[in-house]
């Protein structure tokens, strides 16, 4: 796990500037859609209320009941395509390959497209009615493709569907299920490297040489350095293995490289956490590569036909602008702390908002700012507030907390993409800091290189529009489609593969699921 920070931190008053609105709208530990309701009792047979109740109101799915409830023999509704509240990946990745077969009737499927739907028009089918439907989909589908089967075991079946090298195996088998994401078959080709390391006598795990383990420095001579330098090389971070236990300018370059592609701070030292993340297991890094391949198959369509759009990575805490198939910038950002999670879904940016108001939300008024109010006459002045309407807002300039530039994108949590005058936070390795929003380092450069098809927002006007003093709305004429993404493994431009913290525990979920289906 990487370095973690004072709690006081992300209590002070700039972090609180991020999906307020969000806040103040719904109750965070309640943000995921549909809107569930527990059921404690397994299906194990045809007759159970709960089975009964739903093959009533969806009567079309009837005539597959037993097959559909072979499914539940352990288990509740809920838990086969859900992730906590959350639909999973692999419950995305049924609704993807039902959606590409030829010729295949999806039943109730104007039900099932607002389960996937990113539009404000979200499902409002329980999670057991959902999880019903989504099982109901899965027999359908593997009929279809099944056909020559007299008899299906679809219980035992799904061990395998829930599994994502047979997910893998089957998509690459299907001509039709080409994907034109090019970063799947990036992650594909590492794959199959570390496929080749996992069977290498060669990979052995670093036992350092120091007890305590102390931070490793250029220049320092040790067994631990010799294991760090045949690591490197076998990841291709070293073109060659000299065997040197010295911490040489060779292997400082190897060490560089090496963090800067994993989202380490870029230094040369190499602490107990380095060490750690290099003895992974491979099996586990295969895992993660497998996943994020099947996360690449989610958005395939989106990004091949968009000519344009930004893409937000979560856990590498990274923004990339895309124009004509080229990396116009990147940037670094700050996302939703764990109990206050960024959401990931895709959008539209359609305004870009300079020197905008912070309206604040009425439960920092009540909890935060009342008292200091009648503590200190001037507060609201010191801090560049007032009261407009009954509602205290932050007024324009420097230190306002939404910074100089915000990017809109319509979405029922009230999300965005916005500047901040705490650009120290970016020194941080793990950057979970805000309530929901994301905020952007080098959020300018990211307005002045989405304005350039503009030829009226020159950078004079751009700056003017910055100087803090009057809140400015442009309304883009096109859309600029946002992806905001959950990789936890990626190949950058050079071909360099990344992998990044499971921030908000959505592999270790799927783990824990894959796991149970095993058993």
């Amino acid at each position: 796990m990487k370095t973690l920070y004072s709690f006081t931190v992300i209590l002070g008053l700039s972090f609180f500037v991020s999906s307020y609105n969000r806040i103040e709208n719904t109750n965070f530990l309640n943000t995921k859609t549909p809107n569930t309701h527990a059921v404690s009792k397994n299906l194990n047979n045809d007759d159970s209320e709960v089975s009964n109740d739903f093959f009533k109101r969806y009567s079309d799915l009837k005539k597959y009941k037993s097959d559909v409830m072979s499914l539940y023999k352990n288990r509740t509704p809920g838990t086969i395509w859900y992730d906590e509240n959350e639909i999973s990946e692999f419950g995305s990745a049924l609704y993807e390959k039902a959606k590409n077969t030829n010729d295949l009737v999806i039943p109730y499927q104007n039900e099932i497209d607002q389960l996937f739907s990113s539009s404000s028009d979200k499902s409002t089918l329980s999670q057991t009615d959902a999880d019903l439907l989504l099982s109901s989909l899965y027999v359908v589908y593997t009929k279809k493709n099944n056909a020559d089967k007299k008899k299906i075991a679809y219980d035992a079946m799904l061990k395998d569907f829930l599994n994502y090298s047979t997910i893998e195996e089957t998509a690459t088998a299907d001509v039709n299920a080409k994907v034109e994401f090019d970063q799947y078959y990036k992650l594909q080709d590492v794959l199959k490297k570390y496929k080749r390391l996992e069977k290498s006598s060669k990979w052995k795990p670093i036992v350092p040489a120091e007890t305590p383990y102390k931070d490793l420095r250029p220049d320092a001579v040790s067994n631990t350095i010799a294991q760090v330098r045949t690591r490197l090389y076998l990841l291709g971070d070293l073109k060659q293995d000299s065997k040197s236990d010295v911490y040489d300018r060779e292997l400082m370059d190897a060490v560089m490289k090496y963090k800067v592609r994993n989202g380490f701070k870029p230094n040369y030292i190499l602490a107990a956490e380095h060490i750690k993340e290099m003895n992974i297991p491979l099996e586990n890094k295969v895992a993660t590569l497998k996943l994020n391949m099947e996360r690449c198959r989610e958005i395939a369509s989106q990004i091949a036909a968009s000519d344009e759009y930004v893409l937000v990575n979560v856990p590498s805490y990274e923004l990339v602008y895309v124009k004509n198939g080229k990396v116009q910038m990147t940037s670094p950002v700050f996302v939703g702390a764990p109990l206050t999670k960024t959401t990931i879904f895709n959008g539209e940016i359609d305004r870009i908002v300079f020197s905008p108001y912070w309206t604040v939300p009425q439960s920092i008024v009540n909890n935060e700012l009342k008292s200091k109010i009648a503590a200190d006459p001037n507060y609201l002045a010191e801090k560049n507030m007032e009261i407009v309407n009954g509602q205290v807002r932050q007024k324009p300039g420097p230190e306002n907390s939404l910074g100089l530039v915000k990017f809109m994108f319509p979405n029922p949590d009230d999300i965005y993409m916005h500047d901040t005058p705490s650009k120290t936070l970016f020194d941080f390795e793990q950057r979970t800091f805000s309530h929901g929003c994301i905020n952007v380092k080098m959020a300018k450069e990211l307005a002045i290189a989405m304005l350039k098809d503009y030829p009226e927002w020159t950078q004079a006007k751009i700056d003017k529009a910055m100087d803090g003093k009057a809140e400015n709305s442009f309304k883009l004429s096109k859309k600029v489609p946002i992806f905001i993404t959950y990789f936890t493994s990626l190949v950058n431009e050079n071909g360099e593969i990344g992998f990044f913290p499971d921030v908000y525990e959505r592999d270790s979920e799927l783990g824990n699921q894959l796991s149970l289906t095993s058993n």
